[in-house]
């Protein structure tokens, strides 16, 4: 490839050969030939440095995790990846390694369509159909686990700033960034214990324990100086306001499959 005159992105005049990034767009000027050379690179620059990119992020996120919220939101983000890149990313992984250690089922899709059928089993026709309901909806979650867990950021943002009312000045916009990134710390620690939920039903509650714990760990960083029993009281009413809310959710959709016939008995 010849030498460059202009920016390949914005079409800029190059100043001299000494100018790495176009003042315009920040583009490496000149641009670089995709090759197997260039994709190490990006791999090496964007995922495994432990100063910038995924990792980077991860580490701050689980280590100092209401400070690096902090600096996010305060606009330090040069070296962060996005909330809710690391939410799809993390999304993915949480399902590939659901499909070894739990069969594909992340959700807990099997046990609603075991309960469908001893509720069934028992003559219990109404129960039995509830109980397919909620396996159809835990169904379509693990299939679009990434689009479920979006979905249902905005409901669980809304539940914490509610919870914790005027504390730290935050808008609904913050607080769905934060929320976000409650998100991805759930799912690192879901990673870390899947090995677990396939031979220990009971390790989902441990992992909404452990959720909740890193949230009153989070949120006492980001709101330091407030008091640690107020931020205590806040993240627990705030989780207990979205698990309501989300089983209302759940509740009417699926009472609305159930109104509108399964085709079964």
């Amino acid at each position: 490839m010849g030498e460059m005159q202009d920016c390949g992105n914005c079409s800029r005049a190059i100043d001299g050969p000494e100018q790495k990034f176009c003042p315009a767009c920040g583009q490496p000027t000149p641009a670089h030939r995709i090759d197997w050379h260039f994709l190490g690179h990006e791999l090496e620059h964007s995922v495994l440095h432990m100063d910038k990119g995924i990792l980077y992020s991860l580490k701050g996120l689980m280590l100092r995790p209401g400070r690096y919220i902090r600096d996010y939101m305060e606009g330090r983000r040069a070296k962060q990846v996005k909330p809710l890149l690391l939410i799809m990313i993390l999304a993915a992984a949480v399902v590939l390694l659901g499909k070894y250690f739990l069969d594909g089922d992340v959700t807990g899709a099997k046990l609603a369509a075991a309960a469908a059928a001893d509720a069934a089993a028992k003559g219990d026709l109404v129960g039995a159909r509830q109980a397919r309901a909620a396996a159809a909806i835990n169904a379509w979650m693990s299939h679009h686990f990434a689009a479920s867990t979006i979905l249902l950021l905005p409901l669980e943002a809304a539940m914490f700033r509610l919870a914790f009312g005027r504390v730290g000045g935050l808008n609904y916009p913050e607080w769905l960034v934060i929320t976000a990134f409650l998100t991805v710390q759930t799912f690192v620690l879901w990673l870390l214990s899947m090995p677990l939920h396939s031979g220990h039903p009971e390790a989902l509650g441990w992992l909404v324990m452990a959720s909740i714990a890193y949230a009153v760990f989070t949120f006492a960083q980001f709101f330091e100086g407030y008091p640690l029993w107020k931020t205590l009281l806040r993240t627990l009413v705030g989780f207990g306001l979205f698990m309501v809310a989300s089983q209302v959710v759940a509740s009417i959709v699926a009472a609305t499959w159930v109104l509108l016939g399964d085709g079964k008995p």
